[in-house]
């Protein structure tokens, strides 16, 4: 009898003890849950196995530097062309012949811009390389669209500031024979109207406007010796080649003149 009683108060104590561990364990934190998780655990919660510790951008830093691009024109932007007036019928040259540059440009607050330029094919590499050293030059450009984008307007082009070769021009702004206008066959550019203007005969008037006439250097202005004219001097092109002031313009001859071996792609 006494064992018996021995045997049952063994067995109490057991179940209790067990029951006390159990309780304690309970209060304790889980062992498992400050065990570093398993492989199969971090790629399914992150399955490109990103490395958080490093910050995860939406979008590539946007390229800097000149990184002049030549392209035909596309489709969308010859419509455009046309319906603007910026070629016609009769123009010398056509979209066949006709490139577009894409190419970087300092503004005047000293920031990163990137602009078009359309130009002859036999003229364009030249564009690319001037460019190029203007933008390590730091040299500002104010503006640098397709005269399109101004209805093929040169005035609103001017007056705007803006930097751009090729444009028929309409019937009433063309100042030279169509078939004879380095502009006309995608042969010349004007840099910076507003601090470079030219005087016109038509009105004896100075466009786009007379501010920077008289004003012989500064940011932006070209002027004789300046660096945009010993760089397309270097390039056999030709400055205001015309009898009257034309600090912005730029060609390769009148009459238009072809840049022989350059660009035929």
């Amino acid at each position: 009898m006494r064992r018996l009683i021995a045997a049952a108060l063994a067995l109490g104590l057991v179940v209790i003890a067990g029951l006390a561990i159990a309780a304690v364990g309970s209060l304790l934190p889980s062992i498992e849950s400050d065990a570093p998780p398993a492989l199969d655990a971090i790629q399914a919660s992150d399955p490109i196995g990103e490395n958080t510790n490093v910050p995860v951008v939406d979008n590539a830093p946007v390229a800097r530097g000149a990184l002049p691009v030549i392209t035909r024109i596309p489709s969308t932007q010859w419509k455009q062309i046309v319906e603007t007036g910026t070629w016609r019928t009769g123009c010398p040259v056509g979209r066949k012949n006709l490139r577009s540059l894409a190419i970087g440009y300092i503004d005047f607050k000293g920031k990163e811009q990137r602009g078009t330029i359309i130009a002859h094919r036999d003229s364009v590499d030249d564009l690319a390389t001037i460019f190029t050293d203007l933008y390590e030059a730091r040299f500002p450009i104010a503006r640098m669209e397709p005269v399109e984008n101004f209805s093929g307007d040169v005035l609103r082009s001017l007056r705007a500031n803006n930097t751009s070769a090729f444009n028929c021009r309409k019937p009433g702004q063309i100042n030279a024979p169509v078939s004879a206008s380095p502009h006309a066959n995608g042969r010349a550019i004007d840099i910076n109207p507003v601090q470079n203007p030219w005087r016109d005969p038509r009105c004896n008037c100075w466009e786009p406007r007379a501010k920077f006439a008289k004003v012989k250097v500064g940011p932006g202005v070209i002027r004789k010796g300046s660096l945009p004219v010993r760089l397309f001097k270097d390039h056999g092109w030709i400055w205001q080649n015309i009898k009257v002031p034309d600090y912005m313009h730029f060609d390769t001859g009148y009459p238009s003149r072809p840049r022989t071996g350059k660009n035929l792609g």
